[in-house]
Formats: C-alpha cells, structure tokens, sequence
C-alpha cells in the first residue's frame, strides 16, 4: 500500500500551499502531485450539493482508496511520502479515519490568529464571488445556518478556527510527540528556521530547504452591484467559466482592507474560550491573538495586475 508518511492537517490560510511547495523541493521528502486530496474527509464520495460553488469543490475529492494509494506510488525509495489537507484539523472524523489507516503518520498543523485567519477566509470567498455578504462579522453570524444546510468546510469561518478543541481530539487519538504545531507568523518570519524544525520532526536532513514561495495577495473588489451582478452570474456558470468571472470580479480591486478593532473586538468573542483551551493544550501562550492585531504582513508576493495598494499598509 502507498499511503502517506506525514500530513499537514491544519489550518486553511495558513499558508499549507506555500508550505507543500516548498517541501515538494526536499530530495528526501515526496508530496502528493495533487495538494489537497481531501481523501480523509469522508468514507464514501462526497455530497454533490451545498453552498456556492461546493459542488466544483466536492469533485476534487480523492475519496476513492486506489486513487488516493496512486498519488503516492512514484515516491522514490527512501523519501517521505505526504500531502496536505488542511481541513483535516478541522474534522474530527477525518482524524478519526487517519488514525485507523494510518496510525503512525506524522502530523503538521499551522496555527495562525483564529481572527485573521477567518478574515482571510471570508476574502478569498468574497473575492471569488462566492460570499454573499460584504462584511465579515455578518457572514459569521450565519455559519451555524450555513453548516445546517450542508455548507463545506471552507464556509466554517469560525469553527475552522477553534484549535483547541480540535487538538484536545487530536491528542485522544496520536502521541504528542507525532504531532507538531507551529505559528503561521513562524513561517513567515522565519521560514528557513521553520523549514528545518519541520524537517527535524520528519527525520530527514536540515538545511536543504530555506525559501518558503511567496504568495499573491488576493485582490478585494468593492461591494456594488457590478459585484453583485458578477458574483450573481460567476454562481450559475461551470467552473472553467466561472474562473474567467472570478478575473473580472477581482480586477481593479483594492488589497484586503484590515478589521477594524471594532470588528476584530466582536470576533474574538467567537474565539476567547478556545484560546484559552488551546494554550491549555499546548502550554504555550497565545494571549496576544485576545487583543488587537499587532502588526501587518504574510505570505505576500507582487499584486495582481490592477490591484492597488490599501492605504494603511501592505495586505496581510
């Protein structure tokens, strides 16, 4: 059976993308072709409805056994073999089903400030036409409503969030000592440190791998009826189609704007007991994510031709 030897589990928006590529360069690591199986997620296919564009997403899935076993199959001998789904974190019976195929895999999680994280998020969706409100709190407010009618994951703005509650599971299930988290500010401040402390939990050789790529900040358009009209259409069209309405939508957009603390205040209401669970869990402090944001930035590249920078800052 090819199955992987390591897996990067959590958080989405936390830079898993960026991550995947850059141990994709390790001579001793293999990473699946496809990034984001999803194999885990559920026991059979997916569901072929749910929220905006889920359907699209739902046929993505590896769900099939002998597929999933086919990602892995060219890893050379002696390499690692992983890939990574970040919502793996997130799904309690995902990592239910990886502890019954693959008990002794090695578990990577990115954390990043639940706030900011669910702010990216909502943007990314928002920006592609597929959120229906322009502001981040309110579509909060509708995710128990959203998850009820069988919205994705990626619609879970807060419950993506809540790492305390989902480590707590994590470590019912998998020794401490094959899992390994780390902040998403790490990776982005130190990522040649934060590489080779991956590659010393994985057992394999440091100092190879010391460039995280970069990554293009996803363009903000302005809410309006040209938006709304856009994300309207991009909604009822395929997805080979609907990528070209995505273009439209995100030309001439402004970068991310950042919460104001009167947004951020509210949002961390969501979030407050979990950090404190969280820092439980770990024995490490993350009482800087209950106050206001301390500074701007990420895994940020040139902006999308058009794209114009925000005022108060480089996008975070």
């Amino acid at each position: 059976m090819a199955l992987p030897d390591f897996l990067v589990i959590g958080a989405p928006k936390t830079g898993t993308t960026a991550l995947h590529a850059a141990l994709r360069r390790h001579p001793d690591l293999y990473l699946s072709p496809v990034k984001e199986p999803k194999h885990f997620l559920t026991d059979g296919p997916p569901p072929a409805l749910g929220g905006p564009g889920d359907a699209a997403t739902y046929r993505e899935h590896v769900w099939r056994r002998p597929d999933y076993e086919a990602l892995f199959a060219g890893a050379p001998p002696g390499t690692l073999s992983g890939e990574a789904t970040p919502f793996y974190l997130y799904d309690l019976a995902a990592q239910r089903r990886i502890r019954a195929a693959i008990p002794h895999a090695r578990l990577i999680a990115v954390l990043r400030d639940p706030v900011e994280r669910a702010h990216s998020n909502w943007a990314h969706l928002w920006s592609a036409g597929l959120e229906p409100y322009d502001d981040v709190v309110r579509a909060c407010g509708e995710e128990d409503r959203r998850i009820a009618a069988g919205w994705a994951h990626f619609w879970h703005y807060v419950r993506l969030g809540r790492y305390g509650e989902q480590l707590a599971h994590l470590f019912t299930l998998f020794p401490r000592e094959q899992v390994l988290t780390f902040r998403y500010r790490d990776l982005v401040d130190h990522p040649a440190e934060t590489l080779d402390r991956i590659c010393a939990f994985l057992g394999v050789r440091r100092g190879l791998v010391a460039e995280v790529p970069r990554e293009n900040v996803t363009a903000h358009p302005e809410a309006g009826q040209r938006h709304s009209m856009l994300a309207a259409f991009r909604r009822r069209l395929p997805a080979a189609l609907a990528k070209r309405i995505e273009t439209l939508l995100q030309r001439d957009g402004l970068a991310r704007r950042p919460l104001t603390w009167k947004q951020r205040r509210e949002l961390i209401e969501y979030f407050a007991a979990d950090i404190l669970l969280l820092q439980e869990v770990t024995g490490e402090d993350f009482g800087d994510w209950l106050g206001p944001k301390q500074r701007s930035g990420g895994l940020v590249g040139p902006r999308p031709p058009g794209q114009r920078q925000a005022r108060n800052g480089r996008p975070g």
